[in-house]
């Protein structure tokens, strides 16, 4: 063995070091990855809403009438549509000459359903949400 020769590789105290830093970057960032991914959930269920108020609009001056029919809507399906990341169920309910209630409800038991489980809009573009009231306008 030579001494003064330069050893390589990585010491098993650099490599935990390593490990450490990993650890602590990941704790802080993926709570905000949550929040992010909640967040265009929930975006996602309010532009369905919106896309459902707006082609309720269009087949009432068709018809004089609005409609709990899914397809008359333009959505692929019947009674519920389910959102593209499967998170939130857009149903109409109360369909009648006259008005309209479009909820959508949160398809998991998770902390997001303790927040904003559902949101609401109806034939005169009343917006509610529950169990929170400010869904509707949250932005973090």
């Amino acid at each position: 063995m030579q001494f003064g020769a330069k050893m390589r590789g990585v010491t098993l105290m650099e490599l935990m070091i390593v490990v450490v830093i990993i650890g602590l970057l990941a704790t802080m960032a993926y709570p905000n990855y949550r929040q992010y991914a909640a967040r265009a959930k929930r975006n996602e269920a309010k532009a369905a809403l919106l896309q459902v108020a707006s082609m309720q609009e269009r087949v009432y001056l068709q018809e004089n009438s609005y409609t709990n029919d899914m397809l008359k809507l333009g959505f692929l399906v019947a009674t519920n549509y389910i959102t593209d990341s499967d998170s939130y169920t857009v149903t109409v309910t109360g369909a009648s000459p006259a008005n309209y209630t479009a909820t959508a409800t949160y398809r998991n038991a998770d902390e997001e359903a303790s927040k904003c489980a559902t949101f609401q809009i109806d034939g005169n573009m009343v917006k509610t949400s529950a169990p929170d009231t400010d869904c509707w306008t949250r932005t973090r």
